[in-house]
């Protein structure tokens, strides 16, 4: 049966234990991002028409859900997972797309932010627009900063003033048209991961 990516809908809420469990797991197994979201803020997002599911048949696939700061002027497409039976299969990168589209056509004016240490989002997010910045130019809300409180690496982020961490901040300013997308993931470890090595090498000295 075919992968149904579609806007999670009220019924979708009986997912929610599920969704936290795949959250969870995959977290662990990175060994990074954020570990820990509850059903209630699950079901809550799905309630609000703000998340994207990935079923096939019954069977969760995939899920992802869009959060809002600084009185909606900036957006973050958070929590995507997919469960492991259905990765390499180019159903990440679809949901991505389409929780992308459902941001911008919920908030179109907000600024799309994402901060990640993963070189396949961080290649997936250019092809759609975002541009690497610096901690100063994402929200400067303790709110926004409470949600890494999930990530083994939030210590790093404390000890940093929320100005420093492992993640690298991408951006997507509607108000700017993008110029180009890079594709090749190369270029992302060649630019990326030598700013992630010198942070724990400081981090640890």
């Amino acid at each position: 049966m075919a992968v149904e990516i579609q806007i999670a809908q009220k019924e979708h809420a009986k997912y929610a234990q599920d969704i936290c469990q795949l959250i969870y797991t995959s977290a662990l197994a990175r060994g990074t991002g954020i570990a820990k979201r509850t059903p209630e803020y699950i079901t809550d997002k799905i309630d609000s028409g703000k998340a994207i599911i990935a079923l096939d048949g019954k069977h969760l696939v995939g899920f992802s859900y869009i959060e809002t700061f600084s009185n909606n002027k900036f957006v973050t497409n958070s929590g995507l997972v997919v469960h492991p039976d259905y990765r390499n299969q180019g159903i990440a990168r679809r949901i991505k797309k389409r929780i992308f589209e459902h941001a911008r056509k919920l908030y179109p004016q907000a600024k799309i932010i994402s901060i990640t240490t993963g070189l396949a989002v961080m290649k997936m997010n250019t092809e759609l627009g975002f541009k690497p910045v610096t901690f100063s130019e994402l929200p400067a809300d303790e709110e926004f900063w409470r949600g890494c409180a999930g990530c083994r690496n939030y210590d790093i982020l404390q000890r940093n003033n929320n100005k420093m961490c492992l993640c690298t901040g991408l951006l997507f300013d509607p108000a700017t048209k993008p110029k180009g997308v890079v594709k090749t993931v190369g270029s992302y470890t060649k630019k990326f991961v030598p700013i992630a090595k010198g942070m724990l090498k400081k981090d640890r000295s």
